[in-house]
């Protein structure tokens, strides 16, 4: 996304910043199944040729190897195509207590 603003003159072009994800971060995804949750394996900065297919990616816009959580599937996505989420903690099962 590109914005212009002028001034006296003076013409700046501001670009959003990209989203920075690091190793172990959990993310979500779109697919063709839904919305995906999973955690970043490894950020890609380089060209890689990923499942039969060159996946391009650069310093300024590096692609991120992900694991799904529930499949142990693994993706590789642009930074904009992914969101931060919390970490999910497994579901703790809270024991009722009879009162007597």
């Amino acid at each position: 996304m590109y914005c212009v603003i002028t001034s006296c003159s003076l013409t700046i072009i501001a670009r959003k910043m990209p989203k920075a994800f690091k190793r172990g971060d959990h993310v979500e995804w779109n697919s063709e199944a839904g919305r995906v949750r999973g955690v970043i394996v490894k950020k890609v900065v380089s060209n890689i040729r990923f499942k039969g297919y060159v996946h391009h990616a650069s310093k300024d816009e590096p692609q991120y190897i992900i694991k799904s959580d529930k499949t142990d599937h693994i993706a590789i996505h642009k930074g904009r195509a992914l969101r931060h989420v919390k970490a999910r903690t497994p579901a703790t099962r809270i024991k009722r207590v009879k009162n007597s």
